[in-house]
């Protein structure tokens, strides 16, 4: 069997266009989210993530696919995200913890039942944001959850040392994608001011950082790192 890729949040953006191109290189391609990926040949696991029971299902039904693969390796891709409009001083608790349970504690509950049968060769990528190492006002929890990724990747450079599975943190900056349009209202005279804060004048296509992602399993060289896909984002 050949090698599988395991993406959170391929149904749209960013992972949809991962789950692309992992199926043109020969992949098997797995999609965890609620709704289904669009590209063709690309199974997808109904979870969500913010759902403890959801999530359990899935990673049985991940562990036995991935122990029948025969030692094929595993390319398992945390992209999924939540994002909400809340500040530091009105973020309720329940809300804090359901971003954090699917930005956060649902990636260790994938890496708790996978990393340990996926063999060398294989890597585990989270895709965070710029915002994983900086902040704007208005989107407190999903800053908190993207910093905790860093975190994450980086012990699981340190805890997978020697076993032959790499890590990194690909951060993108601002991507045309439904979650960002979303988040802004649809509002293209804001669209297009994030477009202008980078030295191509425009939004990251989700193709780019879909790129960077396959590049990055294929290159263990990069093991602990963060990558930045920002087109040179002007910094303040």
């Amino acid at each position: 069997m050949g090698p599988i890729a395991i993406l959170t949040g391929a149904s749209s953006g960013i992972g949809a266009a991962a789950a692309e191109q992992f199926v043109e290189c020969g992949f098997t391609v797995i999609n965890i989210s609620r709704r289904d990926c669009p590209v063709p040949g690309v199974e997808t696991l109904a979870t969500d993530l913010a759902d403890e029971q959801s999530a359990a299902r899935t990673c049985t039904a991940l562990a036995a696919k991935v122990s029948d693969a025969g030692g094929a390796p595993v390319c398992l891709v945390h992209n999924a995200s939540l994002m909400l409009k809340d500040q530091c001083d009105t973020t309720e608790d329940a809300d804090l913890s359901r971003v954090l349970s699917v930005n956060v504690v649902g990636i260790n509950s994938l890496n708790r039942t996978l990393l340990p049968l996926m063999p060398a060769g294989s890597s585990v990528l989270y895709v965070g944001s710029t915002l994983s190492e900086k902040a704007v006002a208005g989107a407190f929890s999903y800053i908190v959850s993207k910093h905790a990724q860093l975190g994450m990747m980086r012990a699981t450079c340190q805890d997978l040392m020697g076993r032959g599975i790499h890590t990194a943190l690909i951060c993108p900056g601002f991507t045309d994608t439904s979650m960002l349009r979303q988040h802004l209202g649809n509002d293209d005279t804001v669209l297009d001011g994030l477009g202008k804060m980078n030295s191509f004048g425009r939004l990251v296509a989700p193709n780019e950082i879909a790129d960077l992602i396959l590049w990055a399993h294929h290159h263990p060289v990069i093991n602990g790192s963060v990558m930045h896909g920002n087109l040179g984002q002007v910094e303040h």
